[in-house]
Parts: C-alpha cells; sequence; structure tokens
C-alpha cells in the first residue's frame, strides 16, 4: 500500500516507518524533522504546529496514500484538516491515542469500553488524555456518519530506544550506570504494562488490510503486568546493575517536584489494560517481554544514546538528603 506516516522522525513513528517499509509498503513521511530513513521512502517537510502548514503540503497529494497513520494529532484543530483533505480517499485512517484516555478504575485490566475523562473536562492536569478522547471521538461519529475508515489506538506505557521523554528508559539508565538509587513511591506495589515501541509499530502495521478493525478501538500494550518495584528491578537485570532501591513515605513522595518516577500509576494505583480485542481482531501479538523490552533499550542506550539526554538530580539528591540516606 501507499502510506503516508505523520511524525515519523523517532520512537514510534520511526518504528513504524521502518516496519511498514520492511513489509513492503510505499512509505512517506510528513513531519518538522530530518531522520534516517528506509530506502526509497519519502519525505515531505511540514511543521503541523504551523497553522495551515500540513494542509498546503499535503493537499496536492492528497489522492496519492491508500492509508494514513497519524502519529502526531493531540487535539482537534490538529486531526479536522486531516478528515477533511482525507475523506473519501483512504482506505484506512489509523489515529494513535493514548491509555490516558481512561478514568481511574476499580476493576483490572481496562477493557475498551471502561469509562474515560469526559471530552468537556477542562482540567488542565488532564489535557492530553482529554484531547484525545475528544479526536477519538470525532473519527468515531466519522465512522457512523460517513464511514470514514477511521481506527484508534490506545497505546499504553512504552519502552524501547530513542524516547522522546529523558525521564522514561534514559533516567532509569544513567542512575544505573553511575550506581545512583532509585527512588519509588511508597512500596511499589501499584502494578504497571509496558509496551516495546516494536510491538505497538507491528500492531499499527497489521492494521492493513484488515476491514474488521475499521470503526474500532484497541489497547495496544504489552502482555507482561508486574509491580513498580518489580520494572524497576527487570530494568536492573537488563543492565546487569542491581538496583538500589529506596522507599519514600507516600506522603513525601506525592510532594515531590518533578515526580519521583514518570508513571502516574506509583502514586495513584495500579492500571493496566487488557489486549483481548486486539489478539482478536488483529494478526498481532506481543514478542517483548519487559526485561526484554529494557534489554533492547539499553543496548540502543550503550550504542549511541548517552549523549542524547541531560540529567537534574538535584532534586533528587536533596530528597535522598532529607531522608538521611548515604
Amino acid at each position: 500500500m501507499r502510506v503516508l506516516v505523520t511524525g515519523g522522525n523517532r520512537y514510534i513513528g520511526r518504528e513504524l516507518v521502518f516496519e511498514l517499509a520492511r513489509r513492503g509498503h510505499e512509505v512517506t513521511v510528513v513531519n518538522s524533522h530530518e531522520s534516517p530513513l528506509p530506502e526509497g521512502a519519502r519525505r515531505i517537510h511540514a511543521d503541523r504546529r504551523v497553522a495551515g502548514e500540513f494542509e498546503a503540503a499535503l493537499t496536492p497529494l492528497r489522492d496519492d496514500f491508500d492509508a494514513v497513520f497519524d502519529n502526531t494529532a493531540f487535539v482537534l484543530a490538529d486531526l479536522e484538516p486531516m478528515v477533511a483533505l482525507f475523506r473519501g480517499r483512504v482506505q484506512h485512517y489509523v489515529f494513535t491515542s493514548s491509555q490516558a484516555v481512561y478514568k481511574r478504575s476499580f476493576v483490572q485490566p481496562i477493557g475498551e469500553d471502561a469509562r474515560r475523562h469526559p471530552p468537556d473536562d477542562d482540567d488542565p492536569r488532564k489535557a492530553y488524555g482529554v484531547g484525545k478522547v475528544r479526536c477519538e471521538d470525532l473519527l468515531l461519529d466519522e465512522w457512523r456518519r460517513e464511514g470514514f475508515p477511521a481506527t484508534s489506538l490506545r497505546v499504553g506505557h512504552t519502552m524501547g530506544p530513542r524516547s522522546p521523554q529523558p525521564t522514561r528508559d534514559p533516567a532509569f539508565f544513567a542512575r544505573l550506570d553511575a550506581r545512583r538509587p532509585i527512588l519509588v513511591p511508597g512500596d511499589g506495589f501499584p502494578m504497571l504494562q509496558l509496551v516495546h515501541i516494536n510491538d505497538v509499530a507491528c500492531a499499527m502495521a497489521s492494521l492493513l488490510g484488515n476491514e474488521r478493525a475499521r470503526g474500532q478501538i484497541y489497547n495496544i500494550s504489552g502482555a507482561e503486568v508486574t509491580s513498580v518495584a518489580g520494572v524497576v528491578t527487570l530494568i536492573g537485570r537488563a543492565v546487569g546493575v542491581r538496583p538500589d532501591i529506596v522507599h519514600v513515605p507516600m506522603e513525601r513522595a506525592r510532594e515531590q517536584r518533578p515526580p519521583l518516577l514518570h508513571w502516574g500509576e506509583a502514586l495513584l494505583g495500579s492500571a493496566w489494560m487488557s489486549i483481548d480485542k486486539a489478539l482478536r481482531h488483529l494478526d498481532w501479538s506481543p514478542r517483548f517481554g519487559i526485561e526484554a523490552g529494557y534489554r533492547d533499550a539499553y543496548a540502543w542506550w550503550e550504542a549511541e544514546g548517552r549523549g542524547n539526554y541531560e540529567f537534574d538530580f538535584a532534586a533528587e539528591d536533596a530528597l535522598l538528603a532529607e531522608l538521611g540516606w548515604s
């Protein structure tokens, strides 16, 4: 197929571009920053943050694609022009949504029919998840009214090479390399689920040609679940260093800025998603377990990642001193 990918220059998007090319698809990327592309892939320069740039760049090419993977839409203003541009022209439109759409749940795992944040919730702390909710609703309405062939993928917590956020894998690797302690809120009992970015890319690529997936929403995450402390331990195994875990009293951990860990579950309680629907509907299953996923990410870190990030552990050091750790 002739496929358009928005973003595609790092992390999940880049993994998707190479996976699509590996499967023999003709890939075009539209983004604002260059990065290595597979042989034969085409790049269109446009910055989505600049009003009208995507439309100007893509309008002359709107009949050139069979499918679109939209990895960089976060609010309706991002998505609406693309739907207008490709309505009636593509066989599939895949939207990257997020686990962040869900409200906290007492019942685990979380299915696709679980409660989401209301689309009119204006709490700035929920803005990312609410933006994705609004985008999902637009696409579902387009499917019901016009047959617009959209699929939304609610992607869980990720791991893998080229993290765009230093607070994810890189911060753990940097701490372990320096033999720094890992600070964990409370006992570290809340449960976590993670997915490797290649497993996400493979789930996305598996949608092409799958008519059953049109008009559907899928949770996409890994098959393994463990505690916060368990994830830290598995990261240590992947690195080859036994982590020195410092348990911070929960009340104190909730006050810490920046947060001790980037996973909200560490402070708010367990959350993981059922991937049963994706396993039934798609020719896909996750290949990476948690330890194997971090081992792959650490191999990239060792080869080329170390110099790409800067870390400030001053607040962490102050807390350690406050706790009397030495």
